[in-house]
């Protein structure tokens, strides 16, 4: 078995397992729902392109209302192979310095007054809510013409927050219908019809969500991928310790009747 696929099997033992266990609370209105709108992520944490467009992603279409206060942007630089100078040019457009957090010049009360709640600081939102989550909430708005904004979500209903992404994303409707189960009714979701097409195609509106989660993933937690490979070599040298040991004691002992 070589390095990278002990890793992935590592990976994907830790992933089923943890996500047996947060199914329940991390998407249970969207399982709820209809389990076949829940899709996975798929985001890649080691794929640092991927994370510069999540960056340029959140940047642009996110951090006007959610802050992002325990990430500096130095840090950024550092971590997505780019220089200060282009995270100033490209990512700080609030910031004065690069050793400034991500944070947002709208203010608490004003948000409350807008959106009846202040929109919640996104920095540690990947690891409460789980980046499936976030994926399909990006994707599952749907037009609501009893809401205040006009439209509902799927995986949160009644969601405050407003469907920034609509002109990439496009404006879809929620096809839901009424069925029977046990005698009793209700209303089951079935599928999304577009209303009005977006900018980009699902394929690439997916590959852009998928590249926002994967932003998030990583400030969620930035040594993500620095103890992943730690835990795979002392994983590894236990391993090895483990034969010369089992080894070593049979050497000692072969003599012993």
């Amino acid at each position: 078995m070589t390095r990278h696929t002990l890793k992935q099997f590592l990976q994907s033992a830790v992933i089923t397992v943890a996500g047996a266990l947060a199914l329940t609370g991390a998407v249970p209105a969207l399982a709820s729902e209809s389990s076949a709108t829940f899709a996975k992520a798929d985001n890649d944490v080691s794929n640092v392109a991927s994370l510069q467009r999540g960056a340029r992603n959140f940047v642009n279409y996110c951090l006007g209302c959610h802050s992002a206060k325990y990430v500096r942007y130095n840090q950024l630089a550092r971590d997505l192979g780019m220089s200060e100078e282009q995270v100033i040019a490209n990512l700080m457009f609030g910031a004065a310095k690069p050793t400034e957090t991500m944070g947002i010049a709208m203010r608490s009360a004003d948000a409350q007054r807008w959106f009846g709640q202040a929109p919640p600081d996104l920095s540690l939102i990947a690891r409460s809510k789980g980046v499936d989550y976030i994926y399909n909430f990006l994707r599952s708005f749907y037009i609501d013409p009893s809401r205040p904004n006009g439209v509902n979500n799927l995986a949160l209903p009644n969601a405050s927050m407003p469907h920034v992404l609509w002109e990439l994303q496009g404006l879809q409707t929620a096809i839901f219908e009424e069925e029977e189960h046990n005698g009793l009714t209700h209303t089951a979701f079935r599928k999304f019809e577009f209303a009005r097409a977006g900018t980009l195609k699902p394929d690439q509106y997916d590959d852009f969500v998928r590249d926002t989660v994967n932003f998030l993933d990583y400030i969620a937690e930035p040594m993500k991928l620095k103890r992943q490979n730690l835990g795979l070599l002392v994983i590894t040298f236990l391993l090895v310790f483990g034969l010369f040991a089992y080894l070593l004691k049979l050497e000692i002992w072969k003599d012993v009747k």
